[in-house]
């Protein structure tokens, strides 16, 4: 939907079962249209769409993109984002750090997310600009302290993403449509936070960026930065700059201040739990904290302690071990629970980072993509399950919600107030 002239907002198709082209399909036909209905009875409805390595191709053959099309068209939805980071299986088997692979050294990732290219180009309106989350290159436990193998893998994930630069610029002038890839840093990916993201595109991406589409295009120095910085952006999720201690205002100021784009701001919510002195009072902690630790995802595990110093845990049993003697003051822990609600049996959550960037969009152009990615649905604790159709509108409905607030308190009024309101593409 568009929430202003602006602002497309949508949730992420990931939180539905299926890696198969028909499993995601019937997933859109049983949620999306009375979704539609629900949200936007009189305007067209968004959708962020999630398709494996398979469906991608499925997607392709015998006509169905066309009759896809068509669908959508039918029942009043649109396109105008993917999720392109998980490339195989994401639901009933164990995820954990393979949702990582392919990494950017392989040309299957480069393949893959070609190949999403393509079919968001043509299922993408006229007028609106697309964007497809991609994982942040590869992941750190996977290369250890070898600066030269870590070297190999930006070397070789920087080429790949630039030889994607080159087939995006051939779509724009092919159909006018523009497309971006947006990388989106979490904890343990080979890029982590803003520091890291500004490193890379300093050391790697514009350099030998430009090098490259120079010798491929015959683009000038200037030309090749332009055709980088817009096509390769940056999803800024939400839940993972709160897990880096990341403070909204202060990431997106230094990614402005590189000539970095944000392609995606992702809403989620990242488990948030402050750490007791007393012992007995930790254990009982761990209790609240165990049906967390589920076996299909990472659940990275960040801790602050009283000096600022950040200390990460790969996985939250890891962390559930080292608890009854850290020094930590607090623990951030990556499970994307509910937006709509800040607190969960004594544990908290991240939803002020949510808030505050909410809020810096109504005072600058942050981003034109909100998603909603709340994926972990099947895998919540039993009193947090709720009916999935009730659970994605009551997101959709506290961001909007939200937003309008924080409108009617920038300016005092609600007469004076924007209004947020669901307009047609």
């Amino acid at each position: 939907m568009l929430i202003d002239l602006q602002h497309h907002l949508t949730y992420c198709t990931n939180i539905h079962q299926g890696e198969t082209w028909e499993e995601v399909f019937k997933n859109l036909i049983t949620y999306l249209p009375c979704l539609k209905n629900q949200l936007t009875p009189n305007s067209p409805l968004g959708i962020g769409l999630r398709l494996s390595d398979v469906a991608s191709r499925e997607l392709l053959d015998d006509n169905r993109l066309t009759a896809f099309k068509k669908w959508l068209d039918s029942n009043g939805l649109y396109i105008f984002t993917m999720n392109g980071f998980p490339y195989g299986g994401f639901h009933n088997q164990v995820v954990k750090d393979d949702v990582h692979k392919p990494d950017w050294t392989t040309v299957d990732r480069l393949a893959y997310t070609k190949r999403l290219a393509h079919i968001l180009a043509s299922l993408l309106p006229q007028g609106v600009i697309g964007g497809i989350s991609t994982s942040p290159l590869s992941y750190k436990p996977w290369h250890g302290q070898d600066q030269d193998k870590i070297n190999e893998v930006y070397s070789s994930s920087t080429a790949h993403m630039v030889e994607l630069v080159e087939e995006l610029v051939n779509i724009q002038e092919a159909t006018g449509k523009t497309i971006h890839i947006d990388i989106e840093p979490e904890p343990d990916g080979l890029i982590e936070n803003s520091t890291e993201l500004i490193e890379f595109y300093s050391n790697w991406l514009l350099p030998m960026g430009c090098r490259q589409l120079a010798e491929s295009k015959g683009f000038t120095k200037v030309e090749a930065q332009r055709a980088i910085l817009t096509h390769i952006q940056v999803c800024y999720d939400v839940c993972h700059f709160a897990l880096a201690y990341e403070k909204p205002k202060v990431a997106l100021a230094k990614l402005a201040m590189a000539g970095i784009k944000i392609g995606k701001v992702q809403l989620s919510a990242a488990l948030k739990a402050s750490i007791p002195e007393d012992k007995a009072q930790r254990q009982a902690l761990a209790v609240k904290l165990q049906p967390f630790a589920e076996s299909t995802y990472l659940h990275q595990v960040i801790e602050q302690d009283k000096f600022g110093k950040l200390k990460q845990y790969t996985d939250l049993p890891a962390a559930l071990e080292a608890l009854p003697e850290t020094n930590a003051q607090e623990w951030r822990t990556h499970f994307h629970v509910p937006l709509f609600t800040s607190e969960y049996n004594g544990l908290q959550s991240t939803q002020d980072d949510i808030k505050e960037v909410l809020w810096l969009m109504t005072q600058q152009h942050v981003s034109c993509h909100l998603e909603i990615e709340t994926y972990t649905w099947e895998v919540l604790p039993e009193g947090l399950k709720k009916d999935l159709s009730d659970s994605i509108r009551r997101e959709m409905d506290w961001v909007l919600q939200t937003i309008k607030k924080k409108q009617h308190e920038e300016n005092g009024s609600p007469e004076r107030s924007r209004t947020y309101a669901v307009a047609a593409v």
